[in-house]
């Protein structure tokens, strides 16, 4: 499940943290929102961001040898 969540601080910081999504493209995500926001401050990127995303395949290889016997 993809969740955004802010927390905005008297002061007016806004913190912002995603979870949910994997790799870079929670950049991609929030830079609408980020670019409403005003001046990000820094970035600190969460293990999902150095995942990498698992593609199933469903090929499947078979081999048959026969003998000469």
């Amino acid at each position: 499940m993809e969740t955004l969540e802010f927390i905005i601080y008297p002061d007016g910081r806004v913190q912002e943290k995603v979870t949910g999504i994997v790799g870079a493209s929670c950049a991609e995500v929030t830079a609408a929102i980020e670019a409403q926001l005003g001046q990000v401050l820094t970035h600190e990127p969460t293990s999902e961001f150095f995942a990498a995303k698992v593609q199933q395949s469903n090929v499947a290889n078979a081999q048959t040898t026969y003998s000469d016997w």
